[in-house]
């Protein structure tokens, strides 16, 4: 009995001691990676990225791609990115192309393969999250279509009625780099994706640790199939996504969960289809249903299985063809032998965090009424582009995702959610964000006709009197009976719901509604009367 508790210890203890090094071999590569991530989220516009994002052609697919890369590596978050993209507007092919690029074509993913698995791993990661988007470009037309998927943008653009929130913009000009403020955003970013992520790292390394310890390769050859050549290569690519969607690992965090299929006996294309898998773990799959409902939801997590794993198989067939795929499924060399650079590098690298850390508490320096965080998960959230929002004792609270939001008013009140004062209070809309307000909280009121109108702060207050500032009330409260239910963007095709709000403009006797003032502005463009001189 002794002897099998011994042996047992002894795998956990093997297992915690690779978990370790792996961890001392990628930690500088990873605090390098949040750390150029973050700066990157501070000085480019997130509204930039709103506007550029309403369609999936060619253009669009580049931008997507590019806004994905240099935005968060973590899948919880860029679930919550791609509904808010395609709740203020975004097409949803081109939310997702978003989504894969953000957890597949960033930095500190790339690093991270790079010193744990080997260049051939970062290269495939790199040219198979490539191939991801221009699949999802050709296959999102039929997996994405239908009164389901349009009936589910709507509802979100409904909910969030802060589509085109006007935001900070970022200055132009050297200046910017001496800003202090987007320095201590871009800290903040970095120190609240390492802090949202750190579970997920420590899950993965610890996984990996205990797998490549304990687990045999009998084991692998047993859930995969090998030696049959092509054969292989397509098993190992769709089964393998089915590992991530149970082992509840995604992001960077099943980087070294990867290591150990490779030691296991995975073949190259099938490694990567894993790798590309961390958007369809099943915590992920539950957040999409809550997001975009089940038939969505599916149509969702079907169109990127599909995707990961052809793209799996692709790249390993390109790989091969140029003879580039590791001859070899041993890495114990690129684990257990970091080195005297390795050490140094993590002792600069932990100062810079500790620097991180210090400027991201300096919010005095910072734009904080743009900024609010999670208070459950600590990232940094842009106010206008909060995915999720609560009011507790007339404080606004901001989320980085629904989860978030649940966590929080489930576990700070109580399984009640709400606290006692407030079940029995009628909570109001603010007409302009979309907000719940508290009218007990003593909010900004404006009365328009018989109707009075609470608003969360001093913002929304100030754009409602400029929506209603040269209008007559009783007018007002018609057109708002009037309008109708949903019109499409004569100039993007976007359907729109109409408020009082909404950029219009009359033609010919008809009203034409708009997503925005730039469609509005091409829309005058391009049904200007043309002048002729006279003879």
């Amino acid at each position: 009995m002794w002897s099998i508790a011994d042996s047992v210890g002894m795998g956990i203890a093997r297992g915690l001691l690779d978990a370790l090094e792996m961890i001392w071999a990628t930690g500088w590569v990873l605090i390098l990676g949040f750390a150029l991530s973050g700066i990157v989220q501070s000085f480019v516009s997130r509204n930039t990225m709103e506007r550029m994002l309403g369609n999936h052609g060619p253009a669009a697919t580049v931008r997507a791609s590019f806004f994905g890369m240099i935005s968060s590596s973590c899948s919880y978050a860029a679930s919550a990115m791609t509904r808010a993209l395609i709740a203020r507007g975004a097409d949803m092919i081109a939310a997702l192309e978003f989504m894969v690029a953000s957890t597949n074509l960033v930095v500190e993913l790339g690093l991270a393969l790079l010193i744990l698995m080997g260049w051939q791993f970062l290269l495939g990661e790199y040219v198979g999250g490539a191939i991801m988007i221009v699949i999802i470009a050709l296959l999102g037309v039929v997996f994405l279509r239908g009164r389901a998927v349009d009936a589910t943008r709507a509802r979100l653009r409904e909910q969030d009625a802060h589509v085109h929130a006007n935001l900070p913009s970022v200055q132009s000009g050297g200046k910017i780099l001496q800003d202090r403020r987007k320095w201590v955003d871009a800290a903040t970013y970095t120190v609240a994706d390492l802090t949202m992520l750190r579970r997920e790292l420590l899950i993965g390394f610890v996984i990996a640790g205990l797998i490549m310890a304990n687990v045999p390769n009998a084991f692998w050859n047993a859930a995969f199939i090998h030696g049959h050549g092509m054969l292989t290569l397509i098993e190992n690519a769709i089964v393998a996504p089915a590992i991530a969607v149970v082992s509840f690992v995604c992001s960077v965090g099943n980087v070294p969960l990867a290591a150990a299929l490779w030691v296991g006996g995975i073949s190259f294309g099938g490694v990567l289809s894993f790798i590309f898998a961390d958007l369809i773990a099943f915590p992920l799959i539950l957040a999409y249903r809550k997001m975009y409902g089940w038939r969505v939801a599916l149509r969702i997590v079907a169109l990127l299985w599909i995707t990961m794993s052809i793209a799996g198989i692709l790249t390993d067939l390109i790989f091969s063809a140029f003879h580039l795929v590791p001859s070899s499924h041993h890495l114990a060399a690129t684990i257990s032998s970091p080195g005297i650079g390795t050490a140094i590098l993590n002792m600069v690298s932990l100062l810079v965090l500790g620097t991180l850390f210090w400027l991201s508490r300096k919010r005095e320096w910072a734009t904080a009424e743009q900024y609010a965080r999670d208070p459950i998960c600590g990232m940094q959230v842009e106010r206008a582009l909060a995915p999720a929002t609560a009011v507790q004792d007339g404080k606004t609270w901001y989320f980085c995702s629904d989860g978030c939001r649940e966590r929080f008013l489930a576990g700070e009140h109580g399984k009640s959610g709400m606290p006692q004062s407030h079940s029995s209070r009628h909570l109001e809309t603010d007409p302009v964000c979309g907000m719940t307000v508290d009218p007990e909280a003593q909010p900004q009121t404006r009365t328009l006709g018989d109707t009075t109108y609470y608003f969360c702060s001093d913002n929304c207050a100030a754009a409602f009197d400029e929506q209603h500032e040269s209008s007559d009330e009783e007018i007002k409260e018609s057109a708002m009976n009037t309008l109708p239910a949903t019109a499409v963007d004569p100039i993007c095709s976007m359907t729109v719901i109409p408020s009082p709000a909404t950029p219009k403009r009359e033609r010919d006797g008809m009203s034409y509604y708009f997503c925005c003032e730039g469609c509005a502005k091409r829309f005058e463009e391009q049904t200007k009367p043309v002048a002729h001189e006279h003879q």
